[in-house]
């Protein structure tokens, strides 16, 4: 057609001595084209693999007659029929007077592939059974070449014509397919299924992270999924005062769809503090959580980390406001340490600890960091007002929390143990311990839990107080505690023994004086 078209090297093309006169199976070149002058033809007769004249038509949108056929199959075998059948057609209609022999260049022709189809195979994948003689007689009437093998097969060879018919295993479900088809469909009985389940293998990370996602719906939040994509800008909001976020290493997206996804997030708080301000404007309770990867860069030449993360967002009111409680109370820091003790306790890790600390996405005085068995495996707390500004959040506190999530299953035991039923009644006391004010919570029930021994099963912290009837810089911590044994009713004075040693351990060890 007089346009230059370039070629790739994996484009074939019809050569003679001097070139190239054709590209194969699509179209022929302007010099053998055939025209009123033309008195001397010469056929020839190929075939090309139907995928490499697709992909030729497609790279050079050069569709034709030709193309459409050989972009469908044809099979080897009908190159010389099909020239035999051209000549005498050229000799009846045109008058032409054809010259002798034929010149055949087929090194390696094409052996026709078997596939062996038993009558098992076809009652697996049918439901129903079929005798050999009947799918034999099926398949000949296709044209199909059927062989006996075995006592309940077939070694059947597709004719030449079917090229959809493949090989192995692919090819028993095409000749299956075939057998169902002529059989009827409507034949097939509707059966249960019965064959065997393959043996299936547990995945430990991927059921530990599926029961993440339970144990926080069963708290009461929803999962979402937001956009791996933001803007260091708006990760940068969580930082208040940080001015320079483009200074911070990210993995860029080479051709950003939109200005506001070019870079691969490094937190999934922006994209959940999003959901939460969006979801402001029509619900009261904004209880969400999310689980994917973060992506930290490693080097220029290697692909990033992808470390996965659980976030919990929490705000808004903790039921929605009714006739008997019209001002419902709002979730704060505690109702999202609550959720997080939740998921701890039900990996069953213990050996878990709050820790105050800092953080410029969270208010000061309102943060902690988690540690499972001595190792920080994430934060937590209510978000700085700038940062809630920043995300148009409503009035009213905000908690997040972000927890490394693989960090955090590393430390799931294996096994737990479980502790019968009690037989005997437990015996309740309570103590308040007189501290420091930089004593926590937390270490006092270390050591009470420590000094208890094995008949403390429980300690719980009920009370806080400060005010004037202690000294300057002094709280008071009250603890219910709960001793029980597994065999025995226990007495005043084995209880109060104990009792006694956990005041003499806590003031001992963090100075603390029992209450009055």
């Amino acid at each position: 057609d007089g346009v230059v078209r370039p070629l790739a090297p994996e484009r074939l093309l019809i050569t003679d001595a001097a070139g190239p006169i054709a590209i194969a199976g699509v179209m022929g070149g302007a010099e053998t084209e055939v025209t009123d002058a033309t008195r001397a033809v010469l056929l020839e007769a190929a075939n090309f693999h139907f995928v490499s004249i697709r992909k030729t038509t497609q790279a050079l949108k050069l569709p034709s007659e030709a193309s459409a056929r050989f972009g469908r199959g044809v099979p080897p075998s009908a190159a010389v029929p099909a020239a035999m059948r051209a000549t005498e057609l050229m000799r009846e209609l045109g008058g032409g007077r054809i010259a002798r022999g034929v010149a055949d260049c087929y090194p390696a022709p094409q052996v026709p592939s078997a596939v062996v189809l038993t009558t098992d195979e076809v009652r697996r994948i049918l439901g129903m059974e079929l005798s050999r003689a009947e799918i034999e007689r099926i398949l000949t009437a296709l044209g199909f070449r059927c062989e006996p093998q075995g006592e309940t097969g077939l070694r059947v060879t597709a004719p030449d014509h079917r090229l959809d018919i493949g090989t192995g295993v692919t090819g028993a479900a095409d000749l299956i397919e075939e057998v169902a088809r002529i059989h009827g469909y409507d034949r097939i009985p509707v059966t249960e299924m019965a064959d065997r389940l393959p043996p299936q293998r547990d995945i430990v990370p991927v059921n530990l992270e599926e029961r993440t996602r339970d144990l926080l719906a069963v708290a009461g939040l929803q999962e979402v999924i937001t956009y791996r994509l933001t803007t260091p800008e708006r990760e940068a909001q969580l930082s208040p005062g940080d001015d320079s976020p483009a200074e911070r290493a990210y993995v860029r997206v080479a051709n950003p769809i939109s200005a506001d996804r070019v870079v691969m997030r490094q937190s999934l708080l922006p994209g959940l503090l999003e959901v939460m301000a969006h979801n402001a404007r029509l619900r009261d309770r904004l209880w969400f959580f999310e689980i994917g990867p973060v992506f930290l860069p490693e080097g220029p030449l290697e692909l990033p980390a992808e470390p996965r993360r659980v976030t919990i967002g929490m705000a808004g009111r903790l039921a929605p406001a009714s006739w008997r409680d019209p001002d419902p109370a709002r979730t704060d820091f505690f109702d999202l340490k609550g959720v997080v003790e939740a998921l701890l306790r039900g990996f069953h890790l213990g050996a878990a600890r709050f820790e105050p600390t800092t953080h410029p996405t969270f208010a000061p005085g309102r943060t902690a960091r988690l540690l499972v068995e001595g190792h920080e495996v994430g934060i937590l707390g209510e978000i700085h007002p700038q940062v809630r500004a920043a995300f148009d959040l409503p009035p009213g506190p905000a908690c997040l929390a972000e927890l490394d999530l693989e960090a955090l299953l590393a430390r799931v035991p294996p096994t737990h143990p479980v502790v019968g039923v009690p037989r005997f009644p437990p015996a309740l006391q309570d103590i308040a311990l007189v501290v420091d004010d930089g004593v926590t919570a937390a270490d006092l029930t270390a050591v009470i839990r420590s000094a208890g021994g094995p008949l403390l099963a429980d300690a719980r912290l009920f009370d806080v107080y400060r005010g004037q009837q202690l000294p300057s810089g002094k709280k008071s911590l009250a603890f219910s505690l709960v001793f029980q044994a597994a065999d025995r009713t226990l007495t005043d004075a084995e209880v109060e023994a104990e009792k006694r040693r956990i005041v003499e351990a806590a003031a001992r060890r963090l100075g603390a004086e029992l209450r009055a």
